[in-house]
């Protein structure tokens, strides 16, 4: 084979109080080609060169030339997983080309080490929910590395709709995490592992009404309200149009709510909370994650 092209979705991160650990997977998608053989001018970006770095060198396999397009629906730097989908689309799209020599789970952890965290890699190569049991990347007290994460996945209903205020203000992950404290109260500490467990278990039991009034968060989104400071307004616009719930998607700028009912009303009332220039989306969760597909041409 010569040519591959990948499918991958769109994520939601953290889900309010499940920093680093919760993720969910949005019908919505960045398409990545991966070309075998050298094409006159061809440049690749940071990104991509240093997953297919990451990829020979797990193979142990000669590199092999190659180009890569990206097809992109997802706005990037919003906290919708626009990286880990071009990471992992160019991982996969070389493997097929390579001849499927690492498995999915192996892929996935290679993403979650060139992202740096787990939460967006795990729902885009496996769609549904996902908990993260250990964070990739993180250095750990012994000096090593951490790169075998672990996770749980749960397909989510099409009743849950997902909807999104998405502004035109870009927000790095970088920055958004180097504003967050080293420490938090023992008590604040308490209520997120509260509140991210009864969200895990109502996406685990498919009773999703039980995830209203948990998502409030202690360890990023009151200071990454610094950055989007229409954000509490934001959240509490959503909740009060129905919404079971409403959190800043991974780093933001994107803010995400959750329901089952009323959409159209709840993308309403966020846009008039935010007063910026933005636009919403309503969408459903994947439930397939990364896909091969053919191509149209």
């Amino acid at each position: 084979m010569q040519q591959a092209t990948v499918r991958v979705p769109a994520s939601t991160s953290n889900i309010g109080p499940g920093y680093d650990c919760l993720g969910v997977a949005l019908r919505l998608y960045n398409r990545i080609t991966v070309v075998r053989g050298k094409i006159s001018g061809t440049f690749h970006p940071g990104i991509v060169s240093d997953a297919a770095e990451r990829f020979f060198n797990q193979t142990r396999r000669r590199a092999f030339p190659f180009s890569c397009s990206i097809l992109e629906r997802i706005p990037r730097c919003r906290g919708l997983g626009s990286s880990a989908t071009v990471r992992l689309g160019v991982l996969l799209g070389l493997n097929r080309l390579a001849g499927d020599p690492l498995d999915r789970i192996t892929l996935f952890r290679l993403c979650a080490e060139l992202e740096g965290h787990p939460d967006n890699s795990a729902p885009a190569s496996f769609g549904g929910f996902t908990v993260v049991q250990s964070s990739a990347g993180v250095s750990l007290a012994d000096g090593k590395r951490n790169a075998c994460p672990t996770f749980q996945r749960f397909k989510v209903s099409s009743r849950l709709r997902f909807i999104l205020l998405v502004p035109e203000l870009e927000i790095e992950t970088a920055r958004a995490r180097k504003i967050l404290p080293s420490k938090i109260s023992h008590v604040a500490a308490v209520e997120n592992c509260a509140n991210a467990c009864a969200i895990t278990a109502a996406f685990a039991s498919r009773d999703y009404e039980k995830m209203r009034g948990n998502f409030s968060d202690h360890l990023h989104q009151p200071f990454r309200a610094r950055l989007i400071q229409f954000l509490p307004a934001v959240i509490a616009a959503a909740e009060r149009a129905g919404a079971l719930g409403a959190f800043l998607s991974g780093s933001g700028s994107a803010i995400a709510a959750v329901a089952l009912e009323a959409p159209g009303k709840i993308a309403t009332a966020m846009a008039r909370a935010a007063n910026v220039p933005a636009r919403t989306i309503i969408t459903h969760a994947d439930n397939r994650g990364a896909q091969y597909v053919a191509i149209d041409h």
